[in-house]
């Protein structure tokens, strides 16, 4: 069974869903109320029972029975009319209690190695043909099939001399190499190199954002600070 629907869980309740199924993928962001729903639905509680329990929580918390069901009928039908509710579904994974570190993007890095700049364009440039020319889910299909391989795990060092050479490959791309490609890039490169990184993508609320990046050594790997408010909650991780 193929995954489609990924969920990161947010601070206060909150929820980011990642639907894979067409195109670049889809977010929705769901509040406190709507990700209880959600969690108990990706647990495989039937969507009754699941109604039934959250009716319990909150009228034990004070609220109107009556008025909790209507509203949570209302929301379970918008999640069955975006076709979540038919989709294969991820579970959902409790936020662990760290975080990576945060490697900034050095201003002046040295240049990388042959070895790096080939594996760097070589990536990028089957991130790019994947990710223009194909739905995102064949991007996570391939990430997938490369992670049953193992490899050595790559330093956080080794990830960032490939961030670099996956950025400096993308000066010759003529569009905007965003997040999405350029992480996939350094996983695939450090796959050509025969080590392997995590490829992440998630979301974070206030501001409601998505973002994708890569880890290594406990590192998210190559980010500037001054353009991404973290954290970020993962919702897939390859």
């Amino acid at each position: 069974m193929t995954l489609q629907v990924y969920t990161a869980l947010l601070p206060g309740g909150a929820a980011a869903v990642m639907d894979i199924r067409t195109g670049r993928g889809q977010w929705r962001h769901l509040n406190a109320t709507a990700a209880a729903l959600w969690t108990q639905i990706t647990e495989g509680v039937p969507l009754a029972h699941a109604l039934d329990v959250l009716c319990d929580r909150f009228t034990d918390q004070g609220a109107d029975r009556d008025t909790v069901r209507t509203d949570l009928t209302a929301l379970a039908a918008q999640l069955h009319a975006t076709g979540l509710l038919d989709a294969n579904l991820a579970p959902t994974h409790a936020p662990g209690t760290s975080r990576p570190t945060v490697r900034l993007t050095r201003s002046t890095a040295p240049r990388p190695a042959a070895a790096d700049r080939a594996a760097g364009l070589l990536g990028l440039t089957v991130a790019l043909a994947l990710l223009r020319c194909a739905p995102i889910r064949s991007s996570v299909a391939l990430a997938a099939l490369l992670a049953r391989r193992d490899r050595p795990a790559t330093t956080a060092e080794q990830a960032d001399h490939l961030a670099q050479a996956v950025r400096r490959a993308g000066r010759l791309w003529p569009g905007r190499v965003a997040c999405l490609e350029e992480s996939l890039a350094v996983y695939l490169a450090a796959r050509v190199r025969g080590r392997r990184v995590a490829w992440v993508i998630g979301a974070r609320t206030a501001p409601a954002a998505a973002h994708a990046w890569t880890e290594a050594g406990g590192e998210v790997i190559g980010q500037d600070l001054a353009d991404r408010l973290w954290p970020y909650a993962p919702a897939l991780r390859i």
